[in-house]
């Protein structure tokens, strides 16, 4: 869409400044902004990037957790895997499909998704693929080579995992890993491996949290998941504060479509509420996963024009604080239009 003119109170820049402004896009870019002398009900968001998913997972939604976290989704017999390999592959797209469709109408415009199955199983999930929502993908089993990048559940700190990660980076794929999901055992393996990012962190400590913010491997919290599956029922697990305070990058994830709907201010409202983070740092953390894909999630001069649209009426006329009653208040059910990349996406 070219030369379209948007009005309205958008979070602008780093700080997600609430503005009144007119935002001029063209060839998908938003090519100015200017301040507005008419304050408007539109408020105008970034996308979101939702940083961890496994979308296979939703042929099995809504399974019981009726048993231990390993017996639910660890490789290869876990109960996840044992449902991936049973289902035919047209209905693991179909799958796959109706979820990034459930993302992007619920402001999602960008996901990392850990993909099981091999190079067949990357290939299922590009069949998938909507051209509005952008993916990267970590694959396995081979799969990472037909991927951006290699995932690893957990490192045990075997031969196999090190030459795995080796021909990995040499291949230039990025490497995430789960790490510190359901206690310690397996961190210090992880950071063994070098990792360009790290899934969970929920039992790390002051000491973890600081070898990753030194060496710059940003983290990607799973809060609800972690709640349902059991690795926590406090607070301060993962140390979200601790992670924040030591200058960490955090992303934001919904982790297994199996357990968690894949919306992001539902991820959000859970993050505000139970763990008390100041909306700001939430907002980055919805949006920052975009640099795995060299772009930054911002509404700037020059940045990519992949905007949600709300009905921030109720919400505009009552709210001292239009960050958090952007979360807690109007969530995915106030948007009105999805815009990727100038483009705008039916709801």
């Amino acid at each position: 869409m070219q030369g379209e003119i948007l009005e309205g109170l958008a979070f602008t820049g780093d700080e997600f400044t609430p503005r009144n402004v007119k935002i001029v896009i063209e060839n998908g870019h938003i090519s100015e902004m200017t301040e507005s002398k008419t304050a408007s009900s539109q408020w105008i968001v970034p996308a979101f990037f939702n940083a961890h998913t496994h979308i296979a997972d939703t042929v099995g939604m809504d399974t019981p957790i009726d048993r231990p976290l390993a017996e639910l989704v660890a490789p290869p017999n876990g109960l996840k895997h044992r449902l991936l390999r049973e289902t035919p592959p047209d209905r693991l797209v179909s799958a796959m499909q109706d979820t990034i469709r459930f993302m992007k109408v619920t402001g999602t415009l960008g996901f990392a998704d850990f993909r099981e199955g091999g190079k067949a199983g990357v290939d299922l999930l590009n069949q998938a693929a909507d051209p509005s929502v952008g993916m990267f993908v970590f694959g396995r089993d081979g799969g990472e080579f037909a991927a951006q990048g290699f995932g690893l559940s957990s490192a045990k700190g075997t031969a196999a995992e090190e030459e795995a990660v080796r021909l990995a980076k040499q291949a230039g794929k990025l490497f995430a890993v789960h790490a510190g999901e359901a206690g310690v055992k397996d961190i210090e393996a992880a950071f063994a491996l070098d990792p360009d990012l790290i899934i969970h962190a929920t039992h790390f400590t002051k000491a973890h949290i600081r070898e990753a913010t030194d060496r710059d491997i940003p983290i990607v919290i799973c809060p609800r998941s972690n709640w349902l599956l059991g690795a926590t029922a406090d607070a301060r697990r993962p140390p979200v504060h601790e992670m924040l305070d030591a200058g960490c990058r955090v992303f934001l994830g919904t982790d297994n479509v199996m357990f968690v709907a894949p919306d992001m201010f539902a991820e959000a409202a859970f993050l505000q509420t139970i763990y008390k983070i100041d909306s700001i740092d939430i907002l980055r953390m919805m949006t920052d996963g975009f640099s795995l894909m060299g772009r930054r999630g911002r509404i700037e001069v020059g940045g990519s024009a992949d905007l949600l649209l709300l009905d921030g009426g109720y919400a505009g006329r009552w709210t001292q604080d239009p960050l958090t009653s952007l979360i807690t208040r109007l969530g995915s059910r106030g948007i009105t239009r999805v815009i990727s990349r100038g483009n705008t996406i039916s709801l």
